[in-house]
């Protein structure tokens, strides 16, 4: 069985669960679907949604991802309809979590491939209410480990809001009822100049007002402090103290 999770925390909490020696495999999809175009992102080598991650990873901060893991996902998730194993996708409520399943589900539509999913979500994906795999303590996950098969319904569904998500190339989307809802920068931009003030004000501060509000999809530092970078070069905001390869000491200003 090949288990699938959107990220290392996920996969962590994961493998503790299945344990050794029963034959699964955890496989780790890393990249956050929620966030930057996904033209080309099931062709290798991928080269645009590479160029999306080279623009937004700080220049100086270490260890660098190897982006060229996302062309190897894609090669590796093409297969997966020709080998033997079945898939299982761990899921919760953050849209990346849900787009990788609508991803997967692309994949295996019309293979007589075993598919399931372990649902891990509360289905709403507000920040109040909402639960993604990694944030489950372990006796937790335990008892939502409740495997149940996709159907081909379910699976050609899914398979739909993948293409059709894939085809907008938003550069945000958000899951809300259940369905992905592509938007542009400019509500996350106009969240975060808002947020900062006339006065000089710790940035993570301010990120960290933003991440406590975004429903639909998990804003996260690294996402938010590209887009501070990219404000400030367009003289919206200031930013003061920070390096290339760190928000933790800078402070920010509004401009306008």
């Amino acid at each position: 069985m090949w288990h699938i999770t959107c990220g290392d925390l996920a996969a962590d909490s994961v493998r503790q669960l299945l344990g050794e020696g029963n034959g699964d495999k955890v496989r780790v999809l890393r990249d956050d679907l929620a966030v930057g175009p996904l033209a080309g992102i099931d062709t290798p080598p991928c080269t645009v949604r590479l160029a999306f991650w080279e623009r937004v990873w700080p220049a100086g901060l270490e260890p660098r991802p190897d982006f060229l893991s996302i062309a190897d996902d894609a090669e590796w998730l093409a297969g997966l309809p020709g080998q033997s194993r079945p898939v299982t996708v761990w899921h919760g409520d953050s849209a990346s979590e849900q787009l990788m399943l609508a991803r997967v589900a692309a994949i295996l539509e019309g293979s007589s491939l075993p598919f399931q999913e372990v649902v891990c979500g509360t289905g709403d994906s507000r920040v109040a209410s909402r639960m993604a795999v990694s944030m489950h303590q372990p006796d937790a996950l335990a008892a939502l480990y409740q495997p149940r098969t996709v159907e081909p319904a379910r699976t050609s569904e899914l398979a739909s809001q993948w293409r059709t998500t894939v085809e907008q190339n938003a550069a945000i989307r958000r899951w809300m009822n259940k369905r992905f809802a592509g938007e542009d920068h400019a509500r996350i931009d106009d969240e975060l100049t808002a947020t900062c003030g006339h006065g000089w004000m710790p940035l993570a501060g301010a990120m960290a007002e933003i991440m406590g509000r975004c429903d639909g999809f998990f804003a996260t530092d690294l996402f938010l402090y590209w887009r501070a970078r990219e404000l400030a070069q367009r003289g919206v905001l200031e930013l003061s103290g920070s390096g290339s390869d760190s928000y933790q000491k800078a402070r920010v200003r509004r401009l306008i």
